[in-house]
């Protein structure tokens, strides 16, 4: 068979019958082959409505198993394509990238896997406002360090590196195979196609940031550090991986201000609190400069605490099973 396509989905009823449409059309105009919707226990009427379609559709068994990183890996264990996609389900292809994109990893067998741009049809939320205004290089045309937002990948490569994605990974899963394949002589690459569109959360920007750490989304960074760490593929995470830097000067940061507050009420000296008080809005005015906005910079600092705090938490959390440990599931259709 030449191509799987995994849609991962948590929910998504709003979207799914989309994203299904699309991968259908997709993989027909490819050449052919077979999607697979991978569903983490949805609530809602995803299965329901994907079930309309000629599609496999298989679900975990244990809620203690979702993650961002276990959608990809559930869907890659039945999965049969020469060349495998993953797709979220809140997102809906663009004509003809699957064509271009397997013809690409047909052309270059050093090819891993192969993206193409992304469209952010969602800018109300500040999350992903700033993803699409920040220009990030791997998000570029040419050669990449990762297929963030999705990519067509070769079997081939997966295989020569233990599994698809990360199950203990709550973010970061398609960054993380990126890190194992390119330790590994891999090359990754973006298209100058469009590749998906992506119609992201609705909720307003604190509203998902709180989301993002009763998810443990923002633990993502501090759990892929643990996962790497020790493995081949660690140098390139702690190297590539740069919001490492800014959360560690964060840490630094409220560590620093929480010591000020400390000596403030020891020695009940009031330039203590002072400094505290300086030091602790000086990241909100510099940002306001910045962005030109107040709140855009209070959401971006609050961010940065929020993420700080799940790399600590993400770290010292324990790992709940081997990468390479199948994942337990039903299969529905």
């Amino acid at each position: 068979m030449r191509l799987s396509v995994i849609i991962k989905t948590l929910n998504e009823q709003r979207n799914i019958e989309r994203a299904v449409r699309s991968a259908l059309l997709a993989v027909d105009e490819a050449g052919g082959g077979e999607v697979i919707v991978a569903d983490s226990l949805s609530t809602d009427d995803t299965v329901k409505i994907a079930a309309r379609f000629p599609v496999k559709i298989v679900q975990l068994v244990d809620p203690s198993d979702r993650c961002c990183g276990v959608g990809a890996q559930l869907g890659y264990q039945i999965a049969q394509g020469e060349y495998v996609y993953i797709l979220d389900g809140d997102m809906e292809f663009e004509a003809d990238f699957l064509n271009e994109a397997s013809k690409a990893l047909d052309a270059n067998p050093r090819l891993a896997g192969v993206g193409g741009m992304v469209r952010e049809m969602n800018l109300d939320n500040q999350e992903f406002l700033n993803r699409s205004q920040r220009g990030l290089r791997h998000m570029r045309q040419g050669p990449v360090d990762r297929l963030d937002m999705g990519g067509l990948y070769r079997r081939s490569a997966l295989q020569a590196v233990g599994y698809f994605t990360n199950r203990n990974l709550h973010a970061y899963e398609e960054f993380e195979l990126a890190a194992r394949l390119q330790t590994a002589g891999w090359r990754l690459e973006r298209l100058a196609i469009p590749g998906v569109k992506h119609y992201g959360h609705t909720e307003s920007s604190f509203k998902l940031l709180g989301k993002r750490w009763r998810s443990r989304y923002a633990w993502g960074c501090g759990e892929l550090l643990r996962q790497a760490w020790g493995q081949a593929h660690c140098g390139f995470v702690i190297s590539r991986l740069h919001v490492y830097r800014l959360y560690g000067a964060v840490l630094l940061w409220m560590l620093v201000v929480l010591l000020m507050l400390v000596l403030a009420a020891w020695t009940q000296t009031l330039g203590w609190l002072l400094a505290a008080g300086v030091l602790g809005v000086a990241p909100v005015l510099l940002m306001t400069v910045r962005k030109r906005s107040l709140s855009r910079a209070v959401y971006a600092v609050s961010a940065w605490v929020v993420f700080a705090a799940g790399l600590v938490a993400g770290t010292v959390r324990g790992t709940a099973a081997s990468p390479t440990q199948p994942v337990s599931f039903s299969r529905l259709q």
